[in-house]
């Protein structure tokens, strides 16, 4: 909206500022983080006082998760909101990819308001069936993929691109619309998972939300992509500001959500969250390189698959329990200590996917 601002601008004032996108990132994030303090605490209050016992516990879940019964849930909705404010106050608002990205956000965010909503109302961890979450996911996915071809350069339409190898397309064809829905709801669907301890999904998605900030702006700019030989996208430098406030909205959460957790993002974060990440790599031609970036949330989505086809397979479990994360907490590491090394883990890997812009 603020970009708008520039009409009035000579080329020398400080409307012209506003051209920069980079500028305008440092706005949305200082914005979403600003949010994220203002409303962050009469937030948690009003949800406290709706839930009254907050987030159902699983009975069959680590013994120490009992101790966090009545926290409450749907913190997702402050980083949405952030998000939202910070991106339409920033952002370009006639670019096409803005409002993919921001499509996908609020459409996840709402399947997951309403799973949270039914498993507070109903004080039980069932919640929206998983068929219907999936089929509703699958649903968003398909006319997001689709809005994404249709905006993407000729050349690179239906096509997949291969990091590290130089000018390389795989011709999938109409395959590479279901394939960008299974990246979109695979990736939404993933950072649910990992969403188990205090402060451990929200960190990971801003490192991969930086992360594909970054390489969304490298290929919407020619220059860049002269130079790095990646396949150029025009557009897509202005998710730089989604990202920007994703990662403001974040900080502001992870202030409530830090050990011991005031309260938990719920499905409306997480997969509201995810989902947008999926959007972002596919809009910018990366979706491989997501699940570099990415790589924690692939890791404990494959744990939980491992061990329900290895359970019905054998009858034995592969992990003490599944996501990876209740693993290492049966196996006696301390909540911190296993966030924090996940976070770390999560670093390495977005160093590793960022490389994939120059190493070819």
């Amino acid at each position: 909206m603020l970009y708008w601002l520039t009409a009035w601008s000579d080329g020398g004032d400080a409307f012209n500022l506003f051209r920069y996108i980079t500028f305008r990132s440092g706005g949305a994030f200082m914005t979403a983080l600003i949010f994220g303090f203002i409303f962050g605490q009469p937030l948690i209050n009003v949800l406290r006082r709706k839930q009254g016992k907050g987030q159902p516990i699983r009975s069959d879940g680590p013994e120490s998760h009992f101790a966090k019964s009545g926290t409450p849930t749907m913190g997702g909705l402050l980083i949405v909101g952030a998000l939202l404010t910070s991106t339409l106050l920033w952002a370009r608002l006639d670019n096409p990819f803005v409002w993919l990205v921001l499509f996908v956000t609020i459409s996840f965010g709402l399947i997951g308001f309403a799973d949270d909503y039914a498993k507070v109302s109903k004080q039980n961890v069932s919640g929206v069936p998983g068929k219907v979450r999936l089929g509703l996911g699958f649903l968003i996915a398909a006319i997001a993929s689709y809005w994404a071809t249709m905006y993407h350069p000729e050349p690179l339409q239906y096509k997949l691109a291969l990091p590290v190898f130089k000018d390389t397309l795989l011709n999938l064809g109409l395959f590479f619309i279901p394939f960008a829905m299974f990246v979109i709801v695979g990736a939404a669907n993933a950072v649910n998972l990992t969403d188990g301890l205090d402060g451990l999904a929200i960190m990971p998605v801003m490192i991969a939300a930086g992360t594909l900030g970054v390489i969304a702006y490298a290929v919407g700019r020619v220059d860049f992509t002269e130079y790095l030989d990646v396949h150029y996208v025009p557009g897509t430098g202005e998710i730089l500001v989604f990202c920007a406030g994703l990662f403001g909205g974040g900080l502001g959460f992870l202030w409530y959500n830090a050990p011991p957790a005031a309260v938990f993002m719920g499905d409306t974060g997480s997969l509201a969250l995810g989902g947008a990440l999926g959007a972002i790599a596919v809009a910018a031609k990366h979706e491989i390189v997501l699940g570099i970036v990415g790589g924690l949330f692939v890791v404990e989505a494959l744990s939980v698959i491992i061990q329900v086809l290895y359970f019905k397979r054998t009858g034995k479990r592969v992990f003490l329990m599944a996501p990876i994360h209740h693993h290492y907490e049966k196996k006696g590491w301390a909540e911190p200590q296993i966030v924090i090394r996940f976070w770390i883990i999560a670093l390495i890997l977005a160093m590793i996917g960022l490389a994939t812009l120059k190493v070819r």
